[in-house]
């Protein structure tokens, strides 16, 4: 299993990036994907995630209504788009998926929101 984010980068306050995350060694459409954060100092905590293959979403309270989980089976890709960003988003981003009882992650993608 590998999972390889990408997107991160420097944005002002207010703005708007859209993360990638590529999977391979698994059959991606199956299984769950979420994208988590840590920022320093901070634990890893959960951003967005697809609770299951099917398409059911879950958002931490914090992103509701300005970041979007998604993804493309035939890409096997899952993305975040993060909009109207602020400085309390800054942090490593992350994918993450649980295969055969085992969890996997990305190396992470810096996001810097800052003027």
């Amino acid at each position: 299993v590998q999972l390889v984010e990408s997107g991160g980068g420097l944005v002002q306050p207010g703005g708007s990036l859209r993360l990638s995350c590529a999977a391979s060694g698994f059959t991606f459409s199956s299984y769950a994907m979420s994208w988590y954060r840590q920022a320093p100092g901070k634990e890893r905590e959960l951003v967005a995630a697809f609770t299951s293959a099917g398409g059911i979403t879950n958002y931490a309270d914090s992103v509701k209504g300005r970041f979007t989980i998604s993804r493309d089976n035939a890409k096997n890709t899952v993305y975040l788009q993060m909009n109207s960003l602020k400085p309390e988003d800054s942090a490593v981003y992350y994918c993450n998926t649980w295969y055969r009882g085992n969890s996997y992650w990305g190396q992470g993608t810096q996001v810097t929101v800052s003027s």
